[in-house]
């Protein structure tokens, strides 16, 4: 990284719901986050959930987020990467967005080391223990097959259900947790664990949970191979949402936070 450029991590921003009006004010809120931080942006990660409900037909995409997608357009354009995660929300990105937008997209866990720092980085659905439901359905929407007979369905038709399904989340509806469940219970943070136990990372960074959270978690003992030795420390970083928190991560080439826009 050059002196003076920074990091930025956000996620979840679920723009679409409850509402046009609110998703566009958050949409233009979001806008302006990008335009503050443009000039000195090194890279921009987006963990996944950017739609609430996303699918590509071969000719047809959803309506709306023109500003976002400009604004994203306008950053690739000058030079900044853009890393775009897909999300439980918006799996159903195919090659549309990657290539008018020429962001980095990743469907799954990337590694990353910048100034010496590794991240670990994630939206961070189906990761952890349990929720084997929802693990299950994540296959059957990641299926080639699955997809293909959605697309099958006429755009009105498709987008209609998908964002009547889409309304009636926890995230649409207001009923979203909002309370810290402890290091036992909060299935990213023993997820965070499971990884630290095979490989030092400084900092691991997820979406999807929708509460911000900067969580230091208690060095593993060294392995072989695991770098940074049993001091190593390493910080489990839950990015929030924009749908309430608003709220993102910066990391200025030595230190990581978790700040709120606006």
């Amino acid at each position: 990284m050059k002196p003076g450029q920074k990091i930025y991590f956000a996620s979840d921003f679920h723009l679409g719901i409850p509402n046009y009006d609110s998703s566009l004010e958050r949409e233009k809120k979001i806008v302006r986050w990008l335009d503050t931080i443009k000039h000195n942006a090194a890279e921009i990660y987006l963990l996944g959930d950017v739609f609430d409900f996303w699918f590509e037909y071969s000719t047809v995409v959803p309506r709306g987020f023109v500003r976002l997608l400009g604004k994203i357009a306008e950053l690739t354009d000058s030079g900044i990467p853009v890393h775009w995660f897909t999300g439980n929300h918006d799996m159903w990105i195919f090659d549309y967005i990657p290539k008018e937008l020429n962001v980095i997209l990743h469907r799954s866990s990337i590694q990353k080391e910048y100034n010496g720092k590794k991240f670990y980085i994630a939206h961070g659905d189906g990761l952890g223990p349990g929720d084997y439901g929802y693990k299950f359905i994540k296959k059957v929407f990641a299926s080639p097959l699955c997809q293909w007979l959605f697309a099958r369905i006429h755009p009105n038709l498709g987008i209609s259900i998908a964002r009547y399904w889409s309304g009636k989340s926890r995230i649409a509806t207001g009923r979203n947790d909002e309370k810290y469940l402890g290091d036992e219970k909060e299935y990213l943070a023993v997820h965070s664990k499971e990884i630290l136990s095979k490989e030092h990372f400084d900092y691991l960074i997820f979406g999807h949970r929708h509460l911000p959270l900067d969580i230091s978690l208690t060095p593993q003992p060294p392995l072989h191979g695991r770098g940074g030795g049993e001091n190593a420390s390493s910080r489990y970083i839950n990015l929030g949402d924009w749908v309430k928190y608003f709220t993102y991560a910066v990391f200025d080439g030595n230190e990581l936070k978790l700040l709120k826009f606006e």
